[in-house]
Parts: structure tokens; C-alpha cells; sequence
């Protein structure tokens, strides 16, 4: 069964009882109100027995009755917005208790991390609904009025009963609605909820483990941290839904876990094999974005190109060229996000927030202390930019690019130039690098174009220009490796 999604953005609230509903026509931009009609929702909730999903703000139900019964697994999509991945029902009652289809619990799979999936509350509902509709009949957004009986699945007999509503956009554009809507609301009494869903509202999720980014240097390294690997666990989902950019940023957030493991190593020892793994997912992800990139860069330019300088089925060969190698890149990545060692990366890192083994320098104030550790990797890309390729002192240089990243918040803005230079760096050898890979594939499709009977011209102008942007990048960099050594923070 193919997994559909829908975008929804709503705001919830919390009613007595007994409260009496405003009049929703007194919403600004409310022309007509259609209902109340009457539906009757039953909810089965799952989750990981320590709740690993609702760390995420993530819910997984099975719900029947209304116009949209099926399999939902809720996650977050910025503020008032979440995303609904569905499946309908199936005809295997045995699913209702026993685990979820796979379609939807492969997608949870970077938040559990294998953890079981089984029922934990089960919520019935009464709900009112009414349709808010603007000139010429346009929808505006939809209010529910929602009686809910709830009882949790875990051998208590205890039942909570509640009353909430709901206001969710019909259109996207009307996102106005919602501020006008709770203003209308809150003249009634009525508040918003301190929950996002009703399971949370049910059992409340765990206390977010917080880390100081301003306050030890071990508490600063571990903020970063978190932060890195939350954006990773985003990115498998986005992954597995073949969303545009989702290998590129768990890419960047391997990345920078491993370098901020090894800037810091001296705050926090001992995760040679965890940065090993970082490494591995790093590399097993490049081709994949890698192909991305090329095709990316080699179509902008042929479409940069006057018309009559593109000779020949120019982007047809690309095409060609690509689509295959990405199609297999694409394989790659998805059998490394089936691999054990991808599992043991979200493992190892989830232990090491939990409990991390810090050293005596961890404990002192990260403004001071963090610096030291930059002179390290700012050597090091000193030493290749001398010695090696480019592209080596440009690895180097994220590193030490990132290291500063952790820094920043406790240090402010001495770091925050560094940081901003460094970017800038990276990025001039970023082109330098691009220009270096692209230069044998065009060669290779030229002769590929000439043994078919195809005018290689355009690939033969298209590789100048790219030894051309090599030339003038070499020349340009060493500017901006001087302003980078200017704003060396532990100098400041």
C-alpha cells in the first residue's frame, strides 16, 4: 500500500465542560458557517514502552470512523504544521493490537531504533464539526468540537474525559484565520491547549534532555551534539519519504557530529568507534549527493549556454549519464539505513546523551575553554593548504568550521567572524573541488557523444569554462585564507 501525505496546520484548545462556543461567524474574513455535523472517531495510539516517539512530537494511531479512518503517524512540520502519512485500513484485525503496518513503521524507525511498537492509550470521540467558509463560498478552515473519552493501555483502569477544539486551515493561504480565530476564542474564555495531540495531553511525553550551550564546555559540546542528531533523525524520515535534500543534511549532520567529537575529543574521550561510523555513514551517503550536485551544476550550465552553442542532444546525455549512477546511489542509501551499523550510530549517540563520560576540562566555562581547542584544526588546515590538494585543506577546514559552530553561543562574536570566514572558505574551495569532478565527466561524455556520431563541441566549451572557474578560484582563495587567519578567536 502506497503511504499518501497531508499537510495540516491547526491550533488546539482547551474548553469546559460546559463553555458555550463562540459564533464563528464573528471571525474576521468568516462570510458562511456550515454544520454542525456529528462524527464518532475510535483511536488506538502506539508508541515505544519509554515513549521514543513522543520525544519527537510524533503520534501513530489507528483510527476509525470519520472521513479520513485509517493508519496516521503525525510529525512535526514546523510551528501549528504537521504532516500526516497515511494508509488505510486493512482487514486484519489482529493489527489493531498487535503492531502497525510495516509501511508506517519503517519511517519511525531513526526515533524508535528498533524499539517495539505496541498500543499504548486508546482515545473514543464525540466530535462536532463545523466548515468556515469565506466569500464566493471559499473554504477557510474547519472547527471541531471534540467530547473524548481516553483510556491508557497500559493494565490501568483509570478513564480521563476532556473537551478541546480545534481550528485547522482548509487553505493554506487563509493562514490568517487562525490568529483571528484564537482572538474570537479568547474573548469567549477559552484557551489554548499545553498539549499538540491528545495523546500527549493522555500521557505526557518526557522531559526533553536540555544541555547549556553557554555554560560548561561539556554542556556546550552536548548541545551540539543533540542538536546534530535530532537533525539526523528528521533527515531518515525525510530519507525513506524521498524527500529533495534530506541526504545532503544527514550527510552535514554526520559531518559535523564527527568533527565536533574530534575538536573536542579531550572534553569528551573515548568515541574513536562513534566517529568511525560517522565516517562510514558520511561516505555512504557522498555519492548519492555527489550525483546530485554534478547534475545539478552540469544542467544550470548548459542551460546558461546561447542556444547556438549547444550542439547535439546535449541534456538528453546527461540525463542519460545520471539517472542510472543515481538510481544505484539511491539503492545505496537505502541499504544503509537498513544497515546495523547506522542503527548503532543512532544507538551510541542516544547513549551518549543520556550519559555522557565527560573529563575534568568538560566541567570548566565553555567561553574559556572551547577556544583552546580550535588551534588544533586551524593548524591543520594551515598545514594541508601548504602541503596538500585544496580539497584536503577544504576538509580540514569544515572541521575547524564546525568546531567553531559549538563554540559560538558561549564565545559570541569573535567566534561568530571566524565561523562566518571559515564558511566562506570552504565554500570558494567547494567550487574549486566541483570544478575538478565535473572536468572528467564532461570528457567522458564528449568522447561518448563523438563515438555515437555526436558534435562534442558544447562538452568541449562546457570544459574549458570548468578549468576556467579552477584557474580563477586558485587565485581567489588564498584572500580569503588570510582574512580566515585574521580572526584566529583565541586571539581576540
Amino acid at each position: 500500500m502506497a503511504v499518501t501525505a497531508h499537510a495540516e496546520t491547526e491550533r488546539k484548545y482547551e474548553a469546559d465542560p460546559h463553555a458555550d462556543l463562540p459564533a464563528w461567524t464573528d471571525v474576521p474574513g468568516v462570510t458562511e458557517v456550515r454544520g454542525p455535523r456529528t462524527e464518532h472517531l475510535s483511536a488506538v495510539y502506539f508508541d515505544t514502552a519509554d515513549q521514543r516517539l513522543a520525544r519527537y512530537g510524533a503520534t501513530l494511531r489507528r483510527r476509525t470512523g470519520g472521513g479520513d479512518a485509517g493508519w496516521h503517524l503525525k510529525v512535526p512540520a514546523g510551528t501549528d504544521s504537521r504532516t500526516e502519512l497515511r494508509l488505510p485500513l486493512d482487514d486484519r484485525p489482529e493489527r489493531v493490537t498487535n503492531a502497525p503496518p510495516d509501511e508506517l513503521a519503517d519511517l519511525t524507525t531513526a526515533m524508535t531504533r528498533g524499539a517495539p511498537l505496541r498500543p499504548v492509550a486508546q482515545l473514543k470521540t464525540h466530535r462536532r464539526v463545523w466548515d468556515l467558509l469565506g466569500d464566493g463560498g471559499r473554504p477557510l478552515a474547519e472547527v471541531t468540537d471534540d467530547r473524548v473519552t481516553a483510556t491508557r493501555l497500559n493494565g490501568s483502569s483509570n478513564v480521563e474525559e476532556w473537551r478541546e477544539l480545534e481550528v485547522e486551515l482548509a487553505d493554506p493561504a487563509a493562514n490568517g484565520v487562525l490568529a483571528a480565530a484564537e482572538k474570537v476564542l479568547r474573548m469567549a474564555g477559552i484557551k489554548r491547549a499545553g498539549h499538540s495531540s491528545k495523546l500527549g495531553r493522555l500521557v505526557p511525553p518526557p522531559a526533553a534532555v536540555e544541555f547549556d550551550a553557554t555554560g560548561t564546555a561539556g554542556e556546550a559540546l552536548l548541545a551540539y551534539v543533540k542538536v546534530q542528531y535530532d537533525v539526523l533523525v528528521r533527515q531518515d524520515l525525510a530519507i525513506r519519504r524521498d524527500q529533495p535534500d534530506g541526504v545532503h543534511r544527514m550527510r552535514i549532520a554526520a559531518r559535523r557530529l564527527r568533527a565536533a567529537l574530534r575538536v573536542y575529543r579531550r572534553l569528551l574521550p573515548d568515541t574513536e568507534r562513534l566517529r568511525a561510523d560517522l565516517r562510514w555513514l558520511g561516505r555512504r551517503l557522498a555519492d548519492a549527493r555527489d550525483l546530485e550536485v554534478q547534475e545539478k551544476h552540469l544542467t544550470s550550465a548548459v542551460g546558461a549556454l546561447p542556444a547556438e552553442l549547444v550542439v547535439g542532444p546535449v541534456s538528453a546525455r546527461l540525463t542519460r549519464h545520471f539517472s542510472p549512477a543515481a538510481a544505484a546511489a539511491r539503492q545505496e542509501v537505502t541499504a544503509t539505513l537498513a544497515d546495523r551499523r547506522y542503527r548503532r550510530v543512532l544507538d551510541d549517540l542516544a547513549r551518549l546523551l543520556a550519559d555522557p563520560e565527560l573529563t575534568p576540562r568538560a566541567s570548566r566555562s565553555a567561553a574559556k575553554e572551547l577556544p583552546k581547542h580550535l588551534r588544533r584544526p586551524y593548524r591543520t588546515t594551515k598545514r594541508r593548504l601548504a602541503d596538500e590538494t585544496p580539497h584536503r585543506a577544504r576538509k580540514a577546514a569544515k572541521r575547524y568550521r564546525y568546531g567553531l559552530e559549538v563554540a559560538e553561543p558561549a564565545v559570541g562574536k569573535p567566534v561568530r567572524r571566524a565561523r562566518q570566514r571559515a564558511k566562506d572558505f570552504t565554500k570558494v574551495l567547494g567550487e574549486h573541488q566541483d570544478g575538478t569532478i565535473a572536468q572528467p565527466v564532461l570528457r567522458d561524455l564528449g568522447m561518448q557523444a563523438n563515438s555515437a556520431g555526436e558534435n562534442g563541441f558544447t562538452y568541449g566549451l562546457l570544459l574549458e569554462q570548468e578549468r576556467a572557474r579552477c584557474a580563477r578560484v586558485a587565485e581567489a582563495y588564498p584572500a580569503y585564507w588570510r582574512r580566515l587567519r585574521k580572526a584566529r578567536p583565541w586571539n581576540a
